[in-house]
């Protein structure tokens, strides 16, 4: 079975796990299989602090990108993956380890799946979730203080000076190079139906006919 690779990027808050959610929801585990960039970022000891002494998360340089390709190579040659969950920032709990299991369609999500070239090459199909700046922010903002416990001011922080440069260099840059861009700016919901019949018709393909 060959796997079909597919991509989705998109600035921070942009909606990209609840649209992936939607889509998990809609496959079975044998059919769906979706790994996240999130999992792969380097330990503290490694991490990249910026001119005030803050954590830059938003640079390539803060994944560990050997380990990623690896783990993708493997998993499309049909090898279970494992991995310590990614805590957001929360460094202090103890991680517990999540499975990847090969799939017919592996999905790759992060921030700099397209800035990295290798994983940019194996996509068959590369999907970009946009949204507007001021609507990414306060998304942000609601997710990080309620879910992750990150400070106000810590997030308002963030966003000025390692978020959007990110965004502005490592992923505005490929938007035109997407297959398919998701405006996301209130809802997904027919970009999600497209994208879910896209991979059903693949899934089925592999069926054997009814006899």
């Amino acid at each position: 079975m060959q796997s079909y690779l597919v991509g989705i990027t998109g600035g921070s808050a942009s909606g990209k796990t609840s649209f992936l959610i939607s889509l998990k929801e809609a496959f079975l585990v044998s059919d769906l299989c979706i790994i996240s960039q999130d999992h792969y970022y380097h330990p503290p000891s490694k991490h990249i602090y910026d001119v005030n002494g803050k954590v830059n998360f938003d640079l390539p340089e803060s994944i560990d990108y050997i380990q990623f390709i690896n783990d993708l190579q493997l998993l499309k040659a049909g090898k279970v993956i494992e991995r310590k969950e990614y805590l957001y920032q929360n460094e202090n709990m103890e991680a517990g380890v999540v499975r990847f299991e090969p799939a017919r369609i592996i999905v790759i999500e992060g921030l700099f799946i397209f800035w990295f070239e290798e994983i940019f090459k194996m996509l068959d199909l590369k999907v970009f979730i946009d949204a507007a700046d001021d609507i990414k922010l306060e998304r942000r903002l609601r997710r990080d203080t309620t879910e992750r416990g990150i400070s106000h001011d810590l997030v308002l922080y963030q966003w000025h000076n390692h978020v959007l440069p990110a965004y502005e260099k490592y992923l505005l840059p490929f938007k035109h190079a997407a297959d398919m861009i998701i405006n996301n700016n209130e809802h997904f919901q027919n970009s999600l139906q497209i994208l879910k019949k896209h991979f059903t018709s693949l899934i089925q393909s592999d069926s054997p006919p009814v006899q």
